[in-house]
């Protein structure tokens, strides 16, 4: 198979980069500062607040004003108010320091007019003159202001402003109008462009258990009635089997599963339905429960959830109206309660960024704080055509736990500076976030080709747990992109991130919890439920963050969420199989040591090998002991070449650059694919979705065996260290042991009684379950 070479321009590392932070060169330092994780940028920001006994323009006695703030060759402008001479706006504008060419800062009330707006009277500032401002000193009290002609001289109406110096870290910035706005126009426009904090909506899991029904009355009673229950949750549909027992009193005792999401918005609706025949049902009765009476349940043993009997009402038509038909009462028998005992998946299990129950009740108190530093960007590719030019209109989405952030919108730049900071809370070390870079599709009116949709530049993922602690990371970070035509670089992100712990005990104790809430294990769901379930919980956090102000469109979400990462791919698949290859790699190479030893390729590592053969045999104590000290001086040598930098896209690892176009072709055909004959669509559907699932199991494997070798090799160095800590007790323990004491006990203890066994995953396997994998580096 013919292979793509890797074009020779296209540089796919990941850089380290030394910064001025917070004024600062940063190289790994402990900061603490505010704010320490960006370059300072210094803003020039106008309050305006309000206006009083503003002269009449018009002939009613009145005037429509509006504030143009000018400053050189930028402008911006308030709303303006009709027919009111104490107007407010309480408006912010921001100038960058850097794209300042003026002295002078101009602030013009106007009357707005038909044909030419009417000057009414203005405040101006020489820039040497406005104060500065340090966050967090208090904010500058805005003061009233004399407006006056162009000629200096005082008329009536004042203004009340505020202008400062200030930074990013001002409390005004994320609401401020930006001199990069310039070239937008109208409210949506300047909305989409500012920096925004999101929460996911809490998600719950709904559990209804249909037990069974009484005195259904079919149409025609002279057959046996073919009854299945329906439920349905605003777009999720589920039904039941067809009840076993064909008499008017079914029974079911089957679970549906729903994701239900707060504000609790639709309710859950049930309707019994007859199948007559093929695609023909006729429905027995209905019955509408809505979710705020639902009961929460936190997990099945301390509170017992009771089932209840609901009415039934049937619906009939008479004379064209629907009418409630009560000559016969109908019941259903069924259990429903919100499970606030597990967590609800909507990212992929291998890049989740929360692992908390839904019920705040079970959280743990956090174990540290992560702070990332948007930094800029550098050689984005153009991204669409705007008046003849290639433009890019670029912003950052990070996502972590229920908090998305977006900075503001960089307009019409291939080297964006954002330098914008955020925090959140870390409850496990064991977690990913996400930070994706976009073009804004929607400014400009957006009616231009390709601006329907904000098109992905590309992401960045990063695992707490393979970062030290209180070190600030400064990377570059390629961001790729897989086209049909091959793997592309969208450009490059400049990001600086540190973890702080605050209880180092804290955390190394996460490492022997099991990694999802208790419920997952005590009652898990199947692998379809969690398909199904995950799937309906990235279209309701999408549908919700698109109905935010700004939007948070719904392709970003779903990019951000990994949406279609399970689909088949040939490129995916022999990328798994090469990892599983480089597992087993060790194996082998010692399965080809040991034979050159048979062979006596070197007759003195033989002679050595048949001494240490002879000691363990004849003193057997010491293989155990023996093991575990040689893999605690391989974990202490390998600490030399530990990792220093984060995980990045790996073009390699995922084989996007040697992809062969004709498997490009398949990974970007549509499912069900586009072939025009109806059997071959079928079968090429059956095969890619069997695929499908064989390309996920030997993920998994290889997943498995990549924390096997993380144990050793400082990915995540805690838990290398709890692990090289280990193996020295176990060492010393096992050699003042007698070997048969040992042989005993874990005997015994493999063997115990299952009264001695717990359903929740033991320690080691937790621990196993924490280790990281190269799914972090995957495209």
């Amino acid at each position: 198979m013919q292979k793509m070479p890797k074009p020779p321009h296209e540089d796919f590392s990941l850089k380290e980069t030394y910064p001025h932070l917070g004024g600062g060169k940063v190289t790994g330092d402990k900061l603490k500062a505010t704010y320490d994780l960006v370059e300072q940028m210094q803003y020039l920001y106008v309050r305006v607040v309000k206006a009083k006994d503003l002269p009449a323009k018009d002939l009613t006695g009145s005037c429509d004003p509006y504030v143009e703030v000018r400053l050189g060759n930028y402008k911006g402008t308030t709303r303006h108010f009709e027919k009111k001479t104490n107007p407010e706006w309480n408006q912010v504008f921001a100038f960058s320091k850097d794209r300042i060419q003026a002295s002078v800062l101009e602030v013009t009330v106007k009357d707005k007019d038909v044909v030419k707006d009417d000057f009414i009277g203005r405040v101006w500032f020489e820039l040497c003159e406005v104060p500065k401002r340090v966050p967090p000193d208090s904010p500058l009290a805005p003061q009233w202001y004399r407006l006056e002609e162009r000629n200096g001289m005082k008329v009536k109406g004042e203004l009340m402003l505020a202008v400062w110096w200030g930074t990013q870290a001002d409390e005004a910035f994320p609401e401020a109008w930006h001199s990069d706005a310039a070239a937008v126009s109208g409210a949506d426009g300047l909305a989409n462009m500012r920096s925004k904090v999101y929460l996911s909506p809490k998600l719950w899991y709904l559990r209804v258990n249909v037990i069974e029904a009484q005195d259904l009355l079919p149409s025609d009673r002279s057959r046996f009635p073919e009854v299945f229950v329906k439920a349905i949750l605003g777009n999720q549909a589920l039904r039941t089997r067809i009840s076993m027992s064909k008499t008017i009193n079914p029974i079911w005792n089957e679970d549906l599963m729903f994701v239900a999401a707060e504000p609790f918005e639709e309710p859950l609706i049930l309707s019994v339905e007859d199948r007559l025949a093929p695609n023909k049902e006729e429905v027995l009765g209905r019955c509408a429960i809505p979710l705020q009476c639902v009961e929460k349940r936190l997990d099945h043993v301390h509170r017992p959830l009771y089932s209840k009997w609901y009415n039934l009402e049937k619906h009939v038509i008479v004379e064209g109206e629907k009418k409630k038909e009560i000559k016969f009462a109908s019941r259903i028998h069924m259990r429903i309660c919100l499970e606030g005992g597990y967590h609800v998946l909507d990212e992929s299990t291998h890049h989740s960024s929360d692992l908390r129950p839904t019920a705040k009740q079970l959280w743990k108190p956090s174990i540290g704080v992560l702070e990332l530093g948007i930094l800029n960007a550098c050689g984005l590719t153009p991204m669409k055509t705007i008046d003849g030019r290639a433009s890019t209109d670029a912003y950052c989405v990070a996502k972590y736990g229920q908090k998305w952030v977006r900075t503001r919108t960089i307009i019409g730049s291939f080297t964006p500076k954002w330098n914008e900071q955020y925090t959140w809370e870390v409850f496990d070390p064991c977690t990913v976030v996400t930070i994706g870079v976009f073009d804004n599709g929607h400014l400009h009116g957006g009616e231009k080709p390709g601006g329907t949709k904000d098109s992905r530049i590309g992401k960045v993922r990063i695992r707490l747990s393979t970062l030290e602690t209180d070190r600030v990371y400064t990377h570059s970070y390629p961001l790729l992109v897989l086209h049909p035509s091959g793997v592309k670089k969208m450009g490059e992100i400049h990001l600086a991130v540190r973890f702080s712990c605050s209880s180092l005990l804290n955390m190394m104790h996460m490492y022997s919890r099991p990694l999802l809430p208790k419920m997952h294990y005590l009652h898990p769901l199947t692998v379809s439920q969690l398909d199904s379930l995950r799937h309906q919980a990235t279209q309701i956090v999408s549908m919700r963050l698109s109905r935010a102000e700004p939007p948070l469109r719904k392709e970003v979400v779903e990019y951000m969420l990994d949406v279609g990462s399970h689909m088949w791919s040939m490129r995916r698949s022999k990328a798994n199989f090469f990892r599983i290859m480089g597992v087993l790699s060790g194996l082998i190479a010692v399965g080809k040591w040991f034979d050159q030893i048979c062979n006596w390729r070197n007759p003195i590592t033989t002679v050595l090998i048949h001494i240490l053969f002879l000691i363990l045999v004849l003193y057997p104590e010491l293989i155990l002991p023996t093991i575990f000290l040689y893999l605690f001086l391989i974990g202490v040598w390998y600490y030399r070449w530990r990792p220093r930098h984060p995980t990045h896209m790996d073009t390699r690892l995922s084989c996007a650059d040697t992809a062969h176009p004709d498997e490009l072709d398949e990974e970007f055909d549509t499912f069900p694919t586009s072939r025009p004959n109806d059997m071959v669509r079928m079968r090429y559907d059956r095969l890619r979705s069997i695929a499908g699932r064989i390309q996920t199991v030997v993920g998994d494997l290889a997943t498995q065996g990549e924390r096997l070798q993380s144990l050793l090799s400082w990915r995540d160095p805690r838990a290398t260290a709890l692990f090289v800590i280990f193996c020295l007790v176990a060492a010393i323990v096992l050699y003042v042991t007698p070997f048969q004491v040992v042989v005993f006990l874990t005997g015994f203890y493999v063997l115990r009684h299952p009264r001695f066994r717990h359903k929740l995953p033991s320690v080691p396997l937790n621990f196993f379950r924490r280790l990281p994998a190269r799914t972090d580096s995957m495209l």
